[in-house]
């Protein structure tokens, strides 16, 4: 499982292309294949981009849980998967992002690629800045989410 760390301003090529950072390149496996597969954020107005890997255990987990013969649960798959590409690496290390789906976040030229675990986010630049939060409620949300008091290590 690849594990990005860090957050990179980037440029978006005329023919809609992004460098992948050698940073988050470094950080994928070395088995791993130069296969993504990039789709539209359930929550923020971002692009979720999977190598290929960590896509397989998201199917995993979405299989487990979903039955497509419910049909409440197939219009949830039919939106998860509207939209889904999969992309590969060049030889420059550019991966192209179907231009529908930068327009649906309002990319153009600067973008913020944002390693989230076993994701990479992509957002229009100006949008990243907006997703920031005070430092206090920050801590307030760490403190809820992760300051548990039973004897567990710290984080």
């Amino acid at each position: 499982m690849a594990t990005f760390l860090g957050d990179y301003p980037c440029k978006v090529d005329v023919k809609g292309r992004i460098i992948l950072p050698v940073a988050f390149k470094k950080q994928m496996p070395a088995d791993a294949q130069d296969h993504f597969v990039v789709r539209k954020d359930v929550f923020d107005d971002c692009l979720v981009l999977y190598a290929i890997e960590d896509w397989n255990r998201q199917l995993e987990k979405i299989r487990k849980k979903l039955n497509p013969y419910n049909r409440e649960q197939n219009m949830f798959l039919r939106n998860f998967f509207k939209g889904t590409a999969e992309l590969s690496l060049d030889n420059n290390n550019r991966i192209l992002v179907p231009k529908r789906l930068m327009e649906l976040i309002g990319a153009e030229r600067d973008v913020v690629l944002a390693g989230q675990d076993g994701k990479i986010e992509i957002w229009a630049a100006g949008n990243y800045e907006k997703v920031d939060m005070p430092a206090e409620d920050f801590a307030r949300m760490a403190e809820k989410y992760l300051g548990g008091n039973n004897n567990e290590s710290e984080v």
